[in-house]
């Protein structure tokens, strides 16, 4: 993994190159999708156990994109906090039309 990254800034464009499997890019919106879906769930019916699943669900699916399809580590053991604010980045430009799941087309 590279080191010296100092900013979120130079951090992205890394963290994109480690998503660049279409099913990986999948998986990870479908679990951010769970996630919110699960916060969402949680506060309305105050039922403070589901936070639980929260963490499982969003790495869950990550991790099985790192692992299997994309064949690499995940960043967020080296960057947590970086890569857990690209996550979301990721997500929402996915959703949004910005990103395609097609690295290729980026």
């Amino acid at each position: 993994m590279k080191e010296n990254i100092k900013s979120f800034e130079e951090f992205y464009p890394f963290y994109l190159k480690q998503h660049s499997h279409k099913v990986c890019r999948l998986l990870h919106v479908v679990g951010i999708t769970i996630v919110i879906a699960l916060a969402i769930t949680t506060v309305y019916h105050n039922e403070p156990i589901l936070w639980f699943f929260v963490p499982i669900a969003g790495y869950g699916f990550a991790w099985v994109g790192h692992f299997f399809f994309e064949k690499n580590k995940p960043a967020t053991f080296q960057y947590p906090l970086w890569s857990l604010r690209s996550d979301f980045k990721m997500y929402f430009d996915i959703v949004t039309g910005k990103l395609s799941l097609d690295s290729s087309k980026d």
